[in-house]
């Protein structure tokens, strides 16, 4: 991506878990940010949050113009969008807040700036529906945490959305560093969180069956299936589990298998005791470490990870335009 693609001034509204991560993430890239929150701890908050993620985006690889004081707090929407090139709305998952505050950004935002939400279930049509000077640049840009070092970021237009505006948001957010996935068309809870809410399910059924606690399913997890899909994902997995014959002799051999209840995907009821059962597994698997430290092993990983799969993503084969 050429650097003009590069929102210099990114615009961040609410500044929660997901909101300081793209904070973290825009100053790595070289961006200028303007934040705003209506709680007055937010500047302090978001400021120490930038401090702790640093070195590990150092390790990541900063822009040559990165500076994590190029963060400005305002004190209302108007000054927080002025002037941006990309604005960013993180606020808590309720449509009738995302309609108030995204009305108000639409109404002023510059021209054709792009309004992504983060939001990780919430369809676009229903987010521009409040929306009436340029509903169509509203989309979901929905991130992972933490959003400073994960790449992914779906992108998922509206009834309103012209194919243009999509094309400029998966510029821009390759620009910062991101893998923008254009969903093909708008669905509750978008692909990622769909994929991961059904091993989540499963998961609680495995902990309130007794079949396993949640330190075991994780381990089920990190020292199996999640060491390929950091690679290959779920379908390219199981095209090498067909041997020679690829997904097409796997579909023949194990297909029936789907047909078996093996899974259980409609949720638990969410009963005092299974969440007994579920704190206290993650409190044991902490054994005493805080989030934060816990947060500073998880980027430490992450950093050392991505440096590794760089080298196997597609580009690196010289398959451009891939996943």
């Amino acid at each position: 991506m050429t650097a003009s693609e590069l929102p210099r001034n990114v615009a961040v509204i609410g500044t929660g878990v997901i909101g300081n991560g793209w904070i973290a993430r825009a100053l790595a890239a070289g961006c200028r940010v303007t934040a705003f929150d209506p709680d007055a701890t937010a500047p302090e908050r978001t400021r120490a949050f930038v401090e702790r993620a640093w070195p590990a985006l150092e390790r990541l690889g900063l822009a040559e113009n990165a500076d994590p004081a190029a963060l400005t707090f305002v004190d209302s929407l108007e000054a927080a969008v002025e002037g941006a090139e990309l604005i960013q709305e993180n606020v808590p998952e309720r449509l009738a807040l995302k309609h108030d505050v995204l009305r108000q950004l639409d109404a002023l935002a510059a021209p054709g700036v792009v309004i992504g939400s983060s939001t990780s279930g919430i369809k676009p049509s229903d987010l521009q529906s409040a929306c009436t000077r340029e509903p169509g640049r509203v989309i979901v840009a929905h991130p992972f945490n933490p959003v400073y070092l994960l790449p992914l970021v779906e992108l998922v237009g509206g009834e309103h959305t012209a194919p243009k505006v999509i094309e400029r948001a998966q510029a821009q957010y390759a620009a910062l560093g991101m893998r923008p996935l254009v969903v093909r068309r708008e669905i509750e809870g978008h692909v990622a969180d769909r994929l991961m809410e059904a091993l989540w399910r499963e998961a609680l059924h495995l902990v309130n069956d007794g079949v396993a606690t949640t330190e075991e399913i994780d381990a089920a997890v990190v020292y199996g299936c999640g060491l390929r899909w950091s690679l290959m994902g779920t379908f390219l997995t199981f095209h090498l589990a067909g041997g020679d014959g690829g997904m097409r002799h796997m579909l023949h051999q194990f297909g029936p298998a789907l047909k078996l209840p093996w899974t259980k995907l409609e949720a638990p009821e969410l009963t005092d005791e299974l969440i007994d059962k579920v704190a206290d597994g993650c409190e044991h698997q902490a054994a005493g470490r805080s989030v934060a430290e816990l947060e500073t092993r998880r980027d430490a990983f992450l950093t050392e990870l991505l440096a590794l799969t760089r080298k196997y993503w597609p580009e690196a084969e010289g398959l451009q335009g891939r996943i």
